[in-house]
């Protein structure tokens, strides 16, 4: 992982770090790793390098990324963020912001991912800090303090105020840069929510399946549209439909419960009556045809009509309505089964911020500049690369085991 970095003190001391995120303690920052590795505990040498240390993060990124493909096989590339909570405010892009690691808004900062993933295995190949608009000079929200603080924090010129859903589109096309080609997309509502992020994979030439929030409007497939007669003056009229587009909610409620078909999407952790003796994630599911709305996709889509996309909701049996939704363009003939084993492996971005953070220290994090966050969060996901590596190497036995 650390061919690209141009001295040998610089690889030294990434593997004492390395080693120092995968020894057992408590806190992984610098101070207490340090205390634990024994002769190679330099805490001055351990911060040089993981804060100011001029070594390229994406370097390391694209290696682990070589490193991990065949192994893990991946069948989707999962995105999603998580954040880092902060007692103070002098830390890099710290700003009082929602989150779900703490489920409010809170002082914290917001990382966005990238993962590999298949069924068996995963790992986080690429991030992104999100540059809140407090702290951009050319955001209306821009806070002067914070403006200020860019150059203490090592904020290069150049990074501005973007939101998540354009990270993540640019963390795929830098992926797909480095010859690493997955042709689906997994996201929850915090992105699939976003038109544009959707019509930004379509562009792309990606399949997804992402969450939508109950508020999301569609048309029913089956409703054309029809255009007024052009009279030759002005802009010719666009397709409209007949009716206001209504809510995917409102769309699986009025195709009934009984329209809920059952789905196995995996085997759990907890002990049941599945094959490997573990509890089967089972529950019902309805899957719809349906024409996206929404003014981005109109103005995507004015002279063809609003695009035929699948809507997937999770009805289960003890619930009067449905409780999860998904859309997808994965193609018509795609069965039920499919759709919900897609939707459901986001499950494991779940798994690798919870390793990730309980294991081995992503959120411990003490350093207040920008390049001390990526090469933190770039060290841990190779630590958590190694921590799978090993878990795949054993036979099944000592899995099951373990």
């Amino acid at each position: 992982m650390f061919e690209p970095f141009a001295r040998a003190d610089q690889r030294r001391w990434g593997g004492v770090y390395l080693r120092g995120l995968l020894l057992d303690g408590g806190r992984k920052s610098v101070e207490p790793m340090a205390a634990r590795l024994g002769e190679d505990g330099n805490r001055q040498a351990l911060a040089h390098f993981v804060t100011s240390s001029p070594w390229d993060a994406a370097h390391v990124r694209a290696r682990l990324a070589w490193r991990m493909q065949p192994v893990i096989k991946p069948t989707a590339l999962i995105i999603d963020d998580t954040g880092f909570l902060k007692d103070g405010d002098a830390s890099a892009c710290v700003s009082r912001q929602y989150t779900g690691t703490a489920g409010k808004v809170t002082n914290c900062q917001a990382g966005v991912s990238l993962h590999l993933a298949s069924n068996g295995a995963s790992a986080a190949v690429n991030w992104r800090l999100f540059l809140p608009g407090s702290w951009d000079s050319a955001s209306p929200k821009a806070d002067p303090a914070k403006v200020a603080r860019r150059t203490k924090c090592a904020i290069p010129a150049q990074a501005g105020h973007v939101e998540k859903w354009q990270l993540a589109l640019d963390m795929i096309d830098e992926t797909r840069s480095w010859g690493i080609e997955v042709p689906q997309v997994i996201a929850d509502g915090g992105y699939g929510d976003t038109a544009a992020f959707r019509l930004g994979l379509e562009e792309r030439g990606l399949d997804y399946v992402v969450g939508i929030s109950t508020t999301t409007t569609a048309q029913p497939r089956d409703v054309q549209p029809c255009t007024a007669a052009y009279t030759g003056r002005g802009r010719p009229p666009v397709p409209a439909y007949p009716d206001p587009a209504q809510r995917v909610k409102s769309l699986v409620m009025a195709a009934g419960k009984a329209s809920a078909r059952p789905v196995q999407w995996r085997e759990g952790s907890r002990p049941g009556s599945g094959r490997s003796g573990h509890k089967r994630m089972y529950s019902r599911f309805v899957a719809l045809r349906i024409r996206p709305a929404g003014r981005e996709i109109r103005k995507a889509t004015a002279d063809t009509g609003l695009p035929v996309r699948w809507l997937l909701a999770e009805w289960p049996a003890d619930q009067d309505e449905p409780v999860q939704f998904w859309l997808s363009n994965l193609p018509e003939t795609t069965p039920l089964a499919t759709l919900v084993r897609t939707a459901k492996l986001r499950w494991r971005i779940e798994n690798d911020y919870r390793e990730m953070k309980q294991a081995l220290g992503l959120a411990h994090f003490e350093g207040r500049t920008w390049p001390g966050w990526h090469h933190h969060v770039t060290l841990v996901s190779v630590a958590h690369a190694f921590c799978t590596l090993q878990r795949l190497s054993r036979s099944p036995k000592e899995t099951a085991s373990a």
